[in-house]
């Protein structure tokens, strides 16, 4: 069982940077897919980026590959989202997810058995 928790989110002005964290504890830990989905009002939640533990391999959301960098930090049991140039549509609430290793790096929100409750990014015009 892998434990969650998000944070870093906040209201800030189109352009601006942020850096979302997610703690992560558990047994094997090293050996989950983590990820970042978004869920907008209104929106079904979509996938951001996903990276192997290990940080071998790592995955985006087409629109978002140039702005937001996913990394992680083994010794701090803790994976990050930064984001820049952020724009009023990324506003949503960012959840950071977990999942068993598999042949592919999961991208469906079905796929991640584990979730942190989620950090709120508003992004103002």
């Amino acid at each position: 069982q892998v434990q969650l928790l998000e944070s870093g989110g906040g209201l800030v002005q189109a352009g601006a940077s942020l850096r979302l964290s997610c703690a992560a504890s558990g047994r094997t830990l090293d050996y989950y897919h983590m990820a970042w989905f978004r869920q907008a009002p209104g929106k079904e939640r979509e996938f951001v980026a996903a990276i192997v533990w290990s940080g071998e391999s790592t995955i985006y959301a087409g629109s978002e590959k140039d702005r937001f960098t996913i990394s992680r930090d083994a010794a701090k049991n803790t994976v990050y989202l930064q984001m820049h140039s952020l724009k009023p549509e990324d506003t949503a609430v960012y959840y950071c997810s977990a999942a068993s290793p598999a042949a592919q790096i999961p991208t469906r929100p079905q796929e991640y058995p584990y979730w942190g409750r989620g950090t709120q990014v508003t992004v103002s015009s």
